[in-house]
């Protein structure tokens, strides 16, 4: 296994993470554990962040869950609220949560979209809402927003999450504009195609990776530790000078 680099600045702050129970935010949540940050995750899956804390309880490190589903703001609000009781206020925030799930243009409802832009995009804003005025009062923070590749390729086959994740870049800038007086530091994430479970079930077979591999430059698949390995350095005292900026992590996809 490589052995990644340490950050001693994450040791002891709060760290929290959207949609921390599985996939790339599991790796996030595991990877700021092992730096000694203490950590505070929300997600809907209960049974996915009780079999996390499960498998990390060996770490012996401060780890809080909360559940909630981040369509409700105000179930954002408690959540976050209740977790900032119990490890202080987050100086990083990660804004993981989001749903990739395919769909044609054709079937689109206004409702479906409504529902797409709450899961994908309006989380974001609310939680760096909600998470800012702790930030302003310790003169720091880092807020890293989990954007994606796909809205630059261009993909096709679901429009409402790369409208939603193009937002991201916008939301990023914007914001990293209003809070770095501050010295609030916004950053963004975009992922190429990261194999988690949920793309190992529904989507990674044989034929889709050979034609993926086309377009990749290095011939490895992504594994959610390389997003978490970025988000460490973005939310690290290494990456001080950096915010307004998207970081791809896609392999080399053209």
């Amino acid at each position: 296994m490589t052995d990644f680099a340490r950050y001693p600045s994450l040791r002891g702050i709060p760290v929290l993470i959207t949609g921390g129970a599985s996939g790339i935010g599991a790796a996030m949540v595991e990877a700021f554990a092992r730096q000694g940050s203490k950590v505070g995750f929300v997600d809907f899956d209960v049974a996915a962040a009780e079999a996390l804390l499960n498998r990390l309880a060996p770490l012996q490190a401060d780890i809080a869950f909360e559940p909630c589903d981040l369509r409700d703001i105000d179930a954002l609000r408690t959540a976050f609220a209740r977790l900032d009781a119990a490890l202080g206020a987050p100086l990083v925030l990660v804004n993981n949560a989001a749903r990739d799930d395919r769909h044609g243009w054709d079937t689109v409802t206004p409702e479906f979209w409504d529902e797409r832009m709450a899961t994908n995009l309006r989380h974001q804003f609310f939680a760096i809402q909600t998470v800012a005025p702790g930030m302003i009062a310790a003169g720091r923070g880092s807020i890293i927003n989990l954007g994606s590749v796909s809205w630059m390729m261009p993909q096709g086959g679901m429009p409402a999450y790369t409208t939603a994740k193009s937002a991201v870049h916008g939301l990023t800038r914007g914001l990293a504009q209003d809070l770095g007086k501050h010295r609030i530091r916004v950053n963004a994430i975009l992922p190429g195609w990261v194999v988690t479970e949920r793309q190992r079930q529904h989507w990674l077979t044989p034929e889709a990776e050979e034609k993926h591999f086309e377009r990749q430059l290095l011939p490895d698949l992504i594994e959610p530790e390389y997003l978490a390995n970025m988000a460490l350095f973005l939310a690290s005292d290494d990456s001080a000078m950096c915010t307004a900026q998207s970081f791809i992590v896609d392999g080399g996809t053209v």
